[in-house]
């Protein structure tokens, strides 16, 4: 089948020689036929030479680069893609591990699959599509891999109602493209237990992305009132749990997820009456609060998804931080997190140094924080680094 081409501007063929994988609107130069939204074009540069193939859309950002090289896009094309990711996250000790059978396969732009996401959950693979074409494709993706995971995987679940451009108008429904009726919701993290609402949870259902950093914060907890703020499914409450600290308190302003939380804690730690969870917006709580907290936990979510909000999530930031600053006990441990992808380290470490000199602490960096090795960025593709954090020590 022949594809449409389209041509860019001269000199906008640079960022595709450096393999960056987006063609912006604005470095179209003209398109032949206007491609349908989700549909595999080629792209030329000014002079007629080939670029590259990808997923065209409507939007700023008009085509997702699949590849840099004349090939057909089928399902063995998507095994061979998916099979190089598994074995990545083979390599790093992820799949494949008694310990551990929770985990993201496909990271987007960073497994060279921009607008694709695949977590693993036990035996179920939970797809998120955020491009029309990774939409049309889903269901050669969803063959292609179970073909490269064979047994290991028994249900594919597709989700991705609130995920796609609500303007392409592609009447996304979310449903198991695979299996489904005897899909268990009980995914192994590090050796505890999760339970996982793919169904209606946010994302996928479980913030992999913090897998990491939920082990370090096991290794500070020991003896520590911790609390847990924007706790979710309270992945950050189980490790502190089990790194022995004294209290952990859990907050998040919504109900379901406090009942998720709950429900984590009594699997791996029953009738443990170290916990308790509070339903509560984050800010009122750390206004009333006065418990000694000396390790404190701040993961909320994305401040910022558009630049054009960015200042007001940088003073969101600001002014998070500066309570727990103020709350916290002398010789306390801040984990404090930004998943916004347009706030970048130096924008979140600013923000956070703006706090600490407002709250005239001594504060020390311990660490600093991204995401795993299961969230790969591609060194083309530096937008894909969201995770930032740091460990603070605070006097």
């Amino acid at each position: 089948m022949l594809l449409k081409k389209v041509y860019l501007n001269p000199k906008k063929e640079e960022s595709l020689r450096r393999f960056h994988p987006w063609v912006f609107s604005g470095a179209i130069h003209h398109i032949d036929t206007v491609p349908e939204e989700g549909e595999v074009v080629e792209i030329y540069d000014s002079g007629n030479h080939f670029l590259a193939l990808g997923h065209y859309q409507i939007g700023s950002i008009a085509v997702r680069i699949l590849s840099f090289k004349s090939e057909t896009i089928d399902t063995s094309f998507w095994k061979k893609r998916l099979t190089v990711a598994y074995q990545l996250r083979k390599q790093s000790g992820l799949a494949e591990n008694p310990h551990n059978d929770t985990y993201r396969l496909v990271h987007g732009e960073g497994d060279w699959l921009p607008g694709l996401i695949i977590d693993i959950y036990g035996h179920t693979a939970v797809m998120q599509a955020h491009s029309p074409g990774m939409h049309l494709a889903r269901h050669e993706v969803a063959e292609a891999l179970k073909e490269a995971l064979g047994t290991a995987i028994e249900n594919i679940y597709y989700k991705s109602e609130d995920t796609l451009p609500y303007k392409a108008d592609l009447g996304a429904e979310n449903a198991y493209l695979l299996g489904g009726e005897n899909g268990s919701s009980l995914a192994l993290e590090n050796g505890l237990h999760f339970r996982v609402d793919w169904l209606k949870g946010q994302k996928t259902g479980f913030f992999v992305d913090q897998r990491q950093n939920r082990s370090l914060l096991e290794q500070y907890a020991q003896g520590r009132n911790v609390l847990n703020m924007f706790c979710y499914t309270g992945g950050f409450s189980c490790y502190a749990m089990r790194g022995g600290a004294q209290t952990v308190h859990s907050v998040d302003s919504s109900a379901k997820a406090i009942a998720l939380t709950n429900e984590n804690i009594a699997l791996n730690f029953p009738g443990d009456v170290r916990h308790q969870s509070f339903t509560e917006d984050a800010f009122k709580y750390l206004d009333r609060t006065s418990h000694p907290y000396d390790l404190i936990i701040l993961d909320p979510p994305a401040f910022a998804k558009h630049r054009n909000v960015l200042r007001n999530a940088l003073q969101g930031y600001r002014k998070l931080n500066a309570i727990a600053f103020e709350k916290i006990q002398p010789g306390g441990i801040l984990f404090t997190f930004s998943c916004s992808q347009v706030v970048s380290k130096n924008d979140f470490r600013l923000a956070v140094f703006s706090a600490a000199a407002q709250s005239g602490r001594k504060v020390r960096i311990l660490q600093q924080l991204s995401q795993p090795a299961d969230h790969p960025i591609s060194i083309y593709h530096p937008e894909g680094e969201y995770l930032k954090g740091l460990i603070l020590s605070v006097e």
